[in-house]
């Protein structure tokens, strides 16, 4: 078996020269592995639903601050995340946070602290590490919601949320692209949900990592697409759709 440092190593290979505007994420593994998946049907486009949700998944300080252990500079995934949110508001449609802290003994983070200590950075008496970047921070009528690990819907009021406001699509912002995202993607299509990720506005601590899980969960979860992909389709609920009474 490879070591971590080979492993390391070979994802970060994997991860070089990619450019999200330009190729899309299958092309990332070559001609051979974008034929081999899709003549056996993984990567099939879902599309949009008819009423989506924008999730902002953990971007608080201390995984937008490289001086936290769990953090890095975020900016431009922060930079793209205030436009879907724009766009979002805009639209009207529902917006909904994530964020993380723990008890000082780690109790209610289980295995998951152990497997990751630098995640006890994330204090309940420590609220600064949990603060949401001010670019990118809920107004008011958003709704956070406080989650204890790696999923969104793992332990969370998430899914009656989403029920109540008749939402069928979730578009998954944030961090990180191995970890919660990941998670969080599984879970929403177990539940029902189409998934839908911008390239532009999820991150992770390396870009092996990024990338690998990114042609995953567009090859068995959701659709994994540009930015302006994702704004183009807001804006045109905003130019043509007709609001939906009761769910906003």
């Amino acid at each position: 078996m490879a070591s971590q440092d080979e492993l390391g190593r070979r994802m970060e290979e994997l991860g070089a020269g990619f450019d999200s505007e330009r190729d899309p994420i299958e092309s990332r593994w070559g001609g051979d592995t974008e034929a081999f998946y899709a003549v056996r049907g993984f990567g099939t486009r879902v599309g949009f639903g008819v009423w989506p949700a924008l999730l902002v998944i953990d971007m608080t300080r201390a995984f937008c601050d490289p001086s936290y252990k769990v953090g890095c500079d975020q900016t431009a995934t922060i930079e793209a995340i205030a436009r879907l949110l724009a766009a979002s508001r805009a639209a009207g449609i529902p917006v909904y946070y994530t964020t993380v802290a723990y008890r000082p003994d780690g109790q209610d983070g289980g295995v998951f602290v152990r497997k990751i200590p630098s995640l006890l950075e994330l204090r309940l008496d420590d609220p600064a590490s949990s603060e949401f970047d001010p670019r990118i921070a809920p107004v008011e009528g958003e709704g956070v919601v406080a989650k204890k690990y790696p999923s969104a819907f793992f332990g969370t009021s998430l899914i009656p949320m989403l029920v109540a406001r008749g939402v069928d699509t979730l578009i998954l912002s944030g961090c990180s692209t191995s970890g919660c995202i990941r998670a969080t993607a599984i879970d929403a299509v177990s539940n029902g949900y189409r998934v839908i990720v911008p390239q532009e506005a999820v991150t992770d601590r390396a870009p092996g990592p990024h990338y690998s899980n990114l042609f995953d969960i567009n090859a068995k979860y959701g659709d994994v697409v540009p930015l302006a992909e994702v704004l183009e389709h807001l804006d045109a609920a905003v130019a043509g759709r007709p609001a939906r009474s009761g769910v906003r």
